[in-house]
């Protein structure tokens, strides 16, 4: 496999575990580490892992999309499009993936972070740990899969009240809305995914891919549905004055003020 910087990739045996390693920014995805997800799935065909583990490193599994760089992206349009461009890349290969992934939640994750989470084949999730797609607080579309999983996992309503607020929910909650398979203390965490690590590699290989491959013809469908247009719109959405000054709020610390929103200055 390649070497990644802000990626750990290791092969233990034939367990194959991504975490996300950027722990000082709470693992928030940057113009970098954004890159190597565009590749790191496609390359799990070259390895002989029989099971994938998708992780953070630190107290996060991943805050979603890095501010500072959708500063930069603000005066840089077409480095948008490339981001776009990889955002598809990234979520096709994690479905392509023939071999089960399994999401170890080890701490809050948002945005893309939950996207990646809830495309895994299995999430297990930390009790103290939060959930949610908050891209609408920024002002963007949750356009780089949320529009597509949280539907499938929950129901219409619930992906459009959810994703429409960006609020986040605890791991209770996500349990009980069916987007994650088991909530654990967080002691517990490691043990509870091994558990099912070993019991997937365990079994017939060629069955339980062929029927994750079915299964995710599903998500073959919803992505079909709504992952090009999906993009498309976050990408209108960058260009909008409201993007600009979500972002220009968040890195000085106050509440945004949405140009197309009432005035809260009022």
């Amino acid at each position: 496999m390649e070497e990644y910087d802000h990626l750990e990739v290791r092969l233990e045996d034939d367990v194959l575990t991504i975490a996300f390693d950027r722990p000082e920014s709470l693992n928030a995805v940057n113009e970098p580490l954004h890159a190597e997800l565009a590749t790191v799935f496609r390359d799990i065909y070259e390895t002989e892992a029989r099971v994938v583990v998708l992780t953070g490193n630190g107290k996060a599994f991943s805050a979603g999309g890095d501010v500072g760089w959708m500063a930069e992206n603000l005066d840089d349009p077409e480095g948008f499009q490339t981001t776009m461009r990889e955002g598809e890349r990234i979520i096709r290969d994690l479905v392509n993936v023939e071999k089960p992934v399994v999401a170890k939640v080890n701490g809050d994750t948002t945005g893309l972070g939950a996207t990646l989470a809830l495309f895994c084949d299995i999430v297990v999730m930390s009790e103290d740990a939060r959930l949610g797609d908050p891209h609408v607080n920024v002002a963007l579309v949750a356009g780089d899969g949320g529009a597509v999983i949280w539907p499938l996992l929950t129901s219409l309503n619930t992906a459009k009240e959810l994703l429409m607020t960006g609020r986040l929910l605890s791991a209770a909650e996500a349990s009980e809305l069916g987007l994650v398979n088991h909530v654990v203390p967080a002691d517990r965490l490691d043990a509870k995914t091994d558990e099912l690590v070993d019991k997937l590699a365990s079994g017939p290989q060629p069955a339980i891919r062929y029927t994750k491959k079915t299964l995710n013809s599903w998500l073959e469908l919803g992505m079909g549905v709504a992952l090009e247009e999906g993009l498309a719109l976050e990408g209108v959405g960058q260009q909008h004055p409201d993007h600009a000054e979500a972002v220009d709020a968040f890195l000085n610390g106050r509440e945004p003020n949405f140009p197309s929103g009432r005035d809260t200055d009022e």
